[in-house]
């Protein structure tokens, strides 16, 4: 339950507002800057465009799996919510975890492409306070400052009014699509050079196409943040695929207008835009940002200053979009308890700021690890999302299946398999391709997911509901992912080990004057390497593969002989602790349920709760009378009576006509009504033939009652005394 008196989210995002999440959180900075270096080095133009394309149709089907559970599980926490739901809370942890890495890392990458963006427009004008450097980075005092005040600006929007936020959010998306059409239109009408070559030379173009599709879980990362706020949408949900349908499309074209944007211009001192594009990384100024510099050369001033509020805003959409989704992400964690429930609560304005207080907070910090290290977490969101997809298409196809709703399960499946394949494609890169990510990024993956598994031993301490722990599939699976990622490290630490060995070599026999003609050699050989790590890779994984295989059919022999001997014992159990008679509880149940509540006094922790004792009336004259055939049936009446008026609580027969009623929440809330109308039902029956049941009621008072007996005791007193009154008006009403 949420802390602040039962608040709840409350609908106020609008169809805009909601675009604006999507898209804006689904580009960033690296839609700008790194497009060339990501895209067009490696497809051209024309393969750029063809592979931005497959991936928008892969993210659509994304998108319909999306659609559908956000249909089905309308609350905050996204694929966390789905996936707990779904499978259990095992995984939603496992799907919550990597998915605040991948929030997190697309946060601090925008937040810090600020001092980046100083240092191309304005200089060195924040370059002062040097701190120290850190893996090449220099980090200086005031460009820490200005990416905390920025994060700490955002945060601040974010939990005072989060309308004010979604506005501004829709502002900026809007600007930001404008600006971009605006100047590669512009580029493109006026151009005034060749964009050949449309691919690049020595690989096939398709091959090209595919790599840049591989790429689109971190090209459009973040358009599903709007899972998160489903139940703050002030339309109704079925909208929600034409949103995200319109965000991928309006992703997508806007990836490939800067795309083709920066190959309308370059430098006269290069001969292509491919000569420059390769080296538009050690440029300063505008000229090392390609589509900056096609902007300058076609609009001038006019062109740059688009671009510099653009990239403002591409900047400012990330930061506000992925605070959003975060803080509702750990405001769902916290309404489960998986962290402090103080992030759970809602201030006036119906937003958990203390969860967006903890993001600002733990972001502030990251400026002083570096720009460097910072990239290496933005790599990790890669397989972040991958993982991400992988498990709300798993979600979707599993329970669309059980709903019989073949269409949504197809998608699902579908969705499966391809981020699957995007896996194995991203986690064995030199059986297909030299590796796109820094082999730091992987062991960064390795520590946050250890990291996981620490994290989750304190959630099973503090998981007083039983809830976790339940499936070790889910963690198996993970520590294979651990083992087998943690081998693609090594394998990328001694390939880059290798490499520089060899460039050692070559460069001390060209210094030397030595024929270096043999270097193709080796670059063949460096090949053949690569391709016999990933081979081993591949045999390694599948003997891990095969024996978790063979492990998990042990385990789930074992569980299953554990279940069948739990299930003799549940029925030992229950045979001990049921009536046979009535089918309440027995005797020995109360005895067992007394000894756990004397417990609970001497340790001080008792919960409020009272008891009531009934005693059926007559029923020695009905067995005298009748037989014994029809005093059971007496008492199983008297029971189904106290079991009807006490249907919250346990009853428990401890004799042969006396029953015990043990009385907390909605029951001992209402306890005194319960009592009267017990007494009004007896009173009714009296004459009848039907059961008379005397009951008495007495609460725990925890200053004075040093065992459960004490308040027993009280009861059964008042017990006698509700059945001297009800003698009394049998005798005056005599029999019938």
């Amino acid at each position: 339950m949420n802390p602040e008196g039962g608040k709840k989210l409350q609908p106020y995002l609008s169809p805009a507002g909601a675009w604006a999440l999507s898209l804006g959180t689904g580009i960033g900075w690296g839609s700008l800057v790194i497009t060339g270096s990501t895209y067009l080095l490696k497809a051209g133009p024309a393969g750029t465009v063809a592979g931005l394309i497959a991936g928008a149709l892969i993210m659509l089907v994304i998108a319909r799996c999306y659609h559908y559970m956000m249909g089905c599980y309308p609350e905050a926490g996204g694929a966390y919510s789905f996936a707990k739901y779904v499978f259990g809370y095992d995984f939603g942890f496992l799907a919550a975890w990597f998915m605040l890495l991948t929030y997190l890392s697309m946060l601090w990458a925008n937040a810090t492409a600020l001092p980046l963006f100083a240092r191309y427009f304005l200089g060195q004008i924040f370059h002062f306070g040097r701190l120290y450097t850190v893996f090449g980075y220099d980090v200086y005092f005031g460009e820490v400052l200005l990416t905390d005040a920025a994060i700490l600006l955002a945060g601040l929007l974010c939990a005072g009014s989060k309308k004010t936020a979604a506005r501004l959010l829709t502002g900026m998306a809007v600007f930001l699509t404008a600006g971009i059409l605006v100047c590669s239109v512009f580029s493109l009408v006026n151009l005034d050079i060749s964009i050949e070559p449309h691919f690049i030379p020595g690989s096939s173009a398709v091959w090209q196409a595919a790599k840049i599709a591989f790429v689109s879980p971190w090209a459009f990362v973040g358009f599903e943040n709007i899972s998160h706020a489903t139940e703050e949408f002030s339309f109704p949900r079925s909208r929600a695929f034409r949103i995200l349908l319109v965000s991928v499309i309006s992703s997508t074209a806007l990836y490939i207008l800067v795309s083709l944007l920066s190959v309308t211009a370059y430098p006269p001192e290069y001969d292509s835009w491919v000569s420059y594009i390769r080296e538009s990384g050690s440029l300063n100024g505008i000229k090392g940002i390609p589509a900056f510099y096609a902007a300058d050369y076609y609009m001038g001033s006019t062109g740059v200053l688009i671009m510099m509020i653009t990239l403002l805003c591409l900047i400012g959409t990330s930061l506000i979009g992925n605070i959003l989704a975060l803080s509702r992400l750990l405001y769902a964690m916290a309404e489960d308890r998986i962290i402090p429930d103080r992030f759970a609560a809602l201030n006036a304005d119906h937003t958990p700021a203390n969860a967006i207080y903890l993001i600002v907070a733990g972001s502030m910090l990251i400026p002083f690890i570096g720009r460097t290290a910072v990239g290496w977490i933005v790599d990790v969101t890669t397989i972040g999302a991958t993982i991400l997809y992988a498990t709300v298409s798993a979600s979707a196809a599993k329970l669309a299946a059980g709903r019989k709703d073949i269409r949504d399960r197809n998608f699902g499946i579908a969705g499966l398999v391809i981020m699957l394949v995007f896996g194995v494609y991203l986690l064995l890169p030199n059986l297909f391709t030299t590796s796109s990510m820094a082999t730091e990024s992987y062991f960064l993956f390795v520590v946050w997911a250890i990291l996981g598994f620490a994290f989750f031993r304190y959630v099973l301490k503090n998981d007083s509901d039983k809830r976790f722990g339940q499936s070790i599939v889910v963690w198996i699976a993970l520590l294979s992912l651990v083992l087998f990622v943690s081998l693609v490290w090594m394998n990328q630490s001694m390939m880059n080990a290798t490499v520089r060995a060899m460039d050692h070599i070559l460069q001390y026999y060209s210094e030397a004057g030595i024929d270096i003609a043999q270097s193709a050699l080796i670059a063949d050989e460096i090949a053949a390497i690569r391709m016999t790590n990933a081979r081993s890779i591949i045999v390694v994984v599948i003997l891990i593969g095969i024996s978790l295989a063979v492990l998990l059919n042990n385990y789930s022999v074992m569980r299953k002989r554990a279940q069948e001997s739990e299930s003799q014992l549940d029925r030992i159990w229950t045979m001990a602790n049921t009536d046979p008679l009535t089918g309440v509880r027995s005797k020995h149940a109360f005895a067992e349920k007394e000894k756990k509540v004397d417990a609970q006094i001497a340790d001080n922790t008792p919960e409020e709760f009272a008891v009531a004792v009934c005693d059926v009336n007559n029923l020695k004259k009905v067995n005298d009378t009748y037989g014994h055939n029809a005093g059971d049936a007496y008492i199983k009446a008297a029971s189904a009576i106290i079991c009807e008026v006490f249907r919250h609580s346990p009853v428990y027969r401890t004799g042969g006509d006396e029953f015990v009623v043990y009385l907390v929440g909605r029951d001992y809330e209402a306890r005194q009504n319960l009592l009267r109308e017990m007494h009004d039902k007896s009173v009714a029956n009296i004459g009848s033939g039907s059961p008379v049941i005397s009951v008495g009621m007495s609460d725990f008072r925890k200053d004075s009652d040093g065992r459960l007996r004490a308040v027993l005791e009280r009861a059964d007193a008042g017990m006698y005394e509700e059945k001297k009154s009800l003698k009394s008006m049998e005798a005056k009403e005599g029999p019938k």
